[in-house]
C-alpha cells in the first residue's frame, strides 16, 4: 500500500479488494492447518499454519505498517510476545526492567530468573540518572513499558534509547496502552514493540492475541523464528478478527480519549478522589514527555479514592457503567483494582516499591456516552462520600 497514505485510510483498507480468486472485497480467512507442496520438495510459501499464515501475515503487515516496523510477528497472546522478545536475547541476559510494570509481565520476569535464565533489574525508567546507572552494568535488553500499568508514568523513549544504543542494549517497548494511532515506539529510537492486540488493536473484548513489531529484517526473522519454535504464534481465526477490529482502529481511539478528558475532569473536582493519574493533567510528572512523543493522552486513567479499601468496595458495588474485570482497550468502559486483580502477582513489598496502593483503581473507558458515564462516577462518588 502506498506510503504516502494516511494511515487511518492503510487502516480501514488493510488487505482490501486483494482476493484476486474470486474478488471478495473482504480478505478471506485461511483456516487450513497445513498447505499442499506443489511437488516433490517444492514448498510453497506457506506449509503449515504453526510457521505461517496468509491471515495472520495480513495482520501482521497491518500493525506493521501503523508502527513503522519491517515485520510483525503475531503470537497468541500479550505474554506470549514478551516471552518470544525474551528468547532472542543471549543466555542469562540482563534485562532493565520498570519497577511499576504489568504484573503478569514481572511474574514472567521473576520465574524466569528463578530458572537462572536472565537477570533482571527493577528501576524507575522515568529517573534519568537510575537509567544511566543502570546502563553502566552493561545490560543486553531493557524493556519499556509507558504509560506504565496502572500508574502511567512516563517514560522517555528516545533518551532511554540513546543510552541503550552506546552499550548495544535491545529497546524493547510495550505499546499496548496507546497502540500505533497514538505512540511509535520505533521512530523513537525502539528495536521491538510488543502489543497485546487483545486490547486497543482488536478493541471488542472477543480476541486474545499478541504482537511483535520488529524494526529490521534481522530481528524480525529472529523472532518469527523463535514464535514458530515455541509454538507461541496466534490462531488464523483470532487473528482475522483483530484486522477487522483494526479497522475503526483510529475512530474508536479518538472518542475514546475525548471520553477521557470528560472523566479526568469530573474526577479532578471532587473532592473525595484524592489523586488522578493521567499524563494528560498538567500537573502529571510526565506531561512534557508525553507531549512531545505521543499524539494523545489515551483513554486509560486511574485514580485514587480517599479513606480504605471498604471505600473502594463500597463505590465498585454502586457504579455500573463501567464493569469489574481485567484487560482493557474494549468499546465497553471496565474498572480494575490493580491490587486484587492486574496486580495480585507481584508481592506486597514489589506492590509498596511502585507505589500501587489498595486505594488505586484503574479505568479503562470505552465508547459509551460521556455524559452517562460521568454521571455513572459522579453518583457512585457521592453514594461512598455523602455531602
Amino acid at each position: 500500500m502506498s506510503k504516502q497514505l494516511n494511515p487511518i485510510t492503510k487502516t480501514v483498507r488493510a488487505s482490501v479488494d486483494e482476493d484476486k480468486t474470486h474478488g471478495s472485497v473482504m480478505p478471506p480467512l485461511f483456516l487450513s492447518s497445513n498447505f499442499t507442496f506443489e511437488g516433490f520438495n517444492q514448498k510453497r510459501k506457506y506449509d503449515y499454519t504453526r510457521s505461517g499464515n496468509p491471515t495472520r501475515d495480513q495482520l501482521g503487515d497491518a500493525i506493521s505498517d501503523l508502527e513503522g516496523g519491517f515485520g510483525s510477528t503475531i503470537t497468541a497472546s500479550g505474554m506470549a510476545s514478551i516471552t518470544v522478545a525474551l528468547h532472542t536475547l543471549p543466555s542469562n541476559a540482563l534485562i532493565i526492567v520498570p519497577h511499576d510494570c504489568y504484573g503478569g509481565t514481572q511474574r514472567l520476569l521473576e520465574a524466569l530468573k528463578e530458572k537462572g535464565t536472565i537477570r533482571v533489574d527493577y528501576i524507575n525508567q522515568t529517573n534519568k540518572k537510575a537509567v544511566i546507572e543502570a546502563f553502566k552494568q552493561g545490560p543486553q535488553a531493557i524493556l519499556i513499558e509507558t504509560p506504565s500499568n496502572p500508574l502511567l508514568r512516563i517514560t522517555d523513549v528516545e533518551f532511554v534509547a540513546k543510552e541503550a544504543k552506546k552499550v548495544g542494549a535491545l529497546v524493547i517497548a510495550d505499546n499496548t496502552f496507546l497502540s500505533p494511532v497514538l505512540q511509535n515506539p520505533i521512530s523513537l529510537g525502539a528495536d521491538l514493540i510488543i502489543h497485546s492486540t487483545t486490547k486497543y488493536l482488536n478493541g471488542h473484548s472477543d480476541v486474545i492475541g499478541g504482537a511483535v513489531v520488529a524494526a529490521t529484517k534481522e530481528l524480525h526473522e529472529k523472532v518469527s523464528w523463535w514464535a514458530n519454535c515455541l509454538g507461541a504464534t496466534g490462531a488464523p481465526f483470532d487473528a482475522y478478527l483483530t484486522l477487522r477490529g483494526m479497522r475503526t482502529l483510529h475512530t474508536r481511539i479518538k472518542q475514546q480519549e475525548l471520553n477521557t478528558h470528560e472523566i479526568v475532569k469530573a474526577l479532578s473536582a471532587h473532592s473525595f478522589v484524592s489523586k488522578v493519574y493521567y499524563p494528560g493533567l498538567e500537573n502529571h510528572e510526565g506531561y512534557e514527555i508525553a507531549t512531545r512523543q505521543q499524539k494523545g493522552y489515551g483513554a486509560m486513567v486511574s485514580f485514587e479514592l480517599k479513606g480504605d479499601l471498604e471505600n473502594v468496595k463500597l463505590f465498585l458495588q454502586k457504579i455500573n457503567l463501567f464493569t469489574l474485570a481485567e484487560s482493557l482497550g474494549g468499546v465497553e468502559s471496565l474498572i480494575a483494582h490493580p491490587v486484587t486483580m492486574t496486580h495480585a502477582a507481584m508481592t506486597p513489598e514489589a506492590l509498596v516499591g511502585a507505589g500501587i496502593r489498595e486505594n488505586l483503581l484503574r479505568v479503562s473507558v470505552g465508547l459509551e456516552s460521556p455524559e452517562d458515564l460521568v454521571t455513572d462516577i459522579t453518583e457512585a462518588l457521592n453514594f461512598v462520600f455523602p455531602q
